[in-house]
């Protein structure tokens, strides 16, 4: 596990948006191998995401949708795909500030243009092997959780200062 650093006092959690079984049982065991044992959370779909993170439907219960300080973003997915979704979220004040990495099949250059102007913080494509994988998430870890100073889990109170 990430310890807890100065810059981020708590574990991360870490939301995975990701309609396939098969590609979120990889990140999952790709984390565990990189010794990353941030608290994974999981959606299926760009709908999916949005109710998790306005704490909607399934996600209302108390301690149900913990607010992620990172969100990875595939970007095809069914019913709302991730373009839309990171449209959606980046355009919500009380969500914009969550960095989103999207982890994708796609190499389209429109994809990865179109990913940074809607203000994703990285466009990774997806890594063909497990130890790719594994390799993306020891970096990411490395990166997000022990370089980076992320914002806090709630926001402050009448705006930064």
């Amino acid at each position: 596990m990430v310890e807890p650093t100065k810059a981020n006092p708590e574990p991360i959690v870490i939301l995975l948006a990701e309609d396939d079984p098969d590609d979120r049982l990889l990140t999952r065991e790709a984390l565990a191998e990189s010794r990353l044992a941030n608290d994974l959370r999981c959606v299926e779909n760009g709908e999916e995401l949005m109710a998790y993170l306005r704490q909607q439907g399934p996600y209302a219960a108390p301690g149900a949708a913990p607010r992620p300080g990172l969100i990875l973003l595939d970007l095809n997915m069914p019913r709302k795909d991730g373009r839309e979704a990171l449209a959606e979220i980046k355009a919500d004040a009380d969500l914009r500030q969550i960095p989103i990495v999207v982890l994708t099949t796609s190499k389209a250059e429109e994809d990865i243009f179109r990913s940074y102007d809607l203000g994703v913080s990285s466009f990774i494509t997806k890594p063909v092997t497990f130890e790719g994988l594994v390799e993306v998430m020891k970096v990411l870890g490395r990166y997000w959780f022990e370089i980076v100073e992320l914002p806090p889990s709630t926001p402050p109170v009448g705006g930064a200062t």
